[in-house]
């Protein structure tokens, strides 16, 4: 999964695809709507491949804490936690059991429950990358005749 054309921005509802970049500004394009805007560097644009969740020993890749709720799901939506924040976080913990409970906050958990259920809605998880370089693996194993 390639999260780093998935971009997250300050203050703005949802997740943008890259649509091309300028000299000072991005073009994205809104997953929710498919509405097109200039983003500025200013306005806090996150790249989703930039991202980590703090856990006691190492951070851990969002994408890792997103493989493992598709695992989790069956590549389906998760459940809506928007009113019980207790039961989101031990959700949480069954995805991430050592996630750093006094630097992740609920806010933090929702975001990632929230971006996963929009890229699995917009078909935007593909492992193809992933297979192709298992693939390769195999292949540098078996020698070939």
């Amino acid at each position: 999964m390639d999260l780093s054309n998935i971009l997250s921005i300050n203050g703005k509802p949802g997740l943008f695809k890259l649509v091309s970049k300028g000299k000072t500004n991005f073009i994205v394009e809104s997953i929710l709507d498919g509405k097109k805007m200039p983003a500025f560097s200013h306005d806090g644009v996150s790249s989703l491949d930039n991202i980590a969740i703090f856990t006691y020993e190492d951070d851990v890749a969002l994408e890792k804490v997103f493989k493992t709720i598709h695992n989790l799901e069956n590549g389906e939506k998760t459940e809506d936690f928007k009113n019980d924040s207790t039961k989101m976080k031990k959700y949480f913990e069954t995805v991430l059991p050592n996630y750093d409970k006094e630097r992740v906050y609920s806010s933090n958990i929702k975001k990632v429950i929230a971006w996963y259920n929009l890229l699995v809605e917009n078909n935007l998880f593909s492992f193809s990358e992933e297979k192709t370089e298992e693939l390769e693996e195999v292949a540098k194993e078996e020698p070939v005749k």
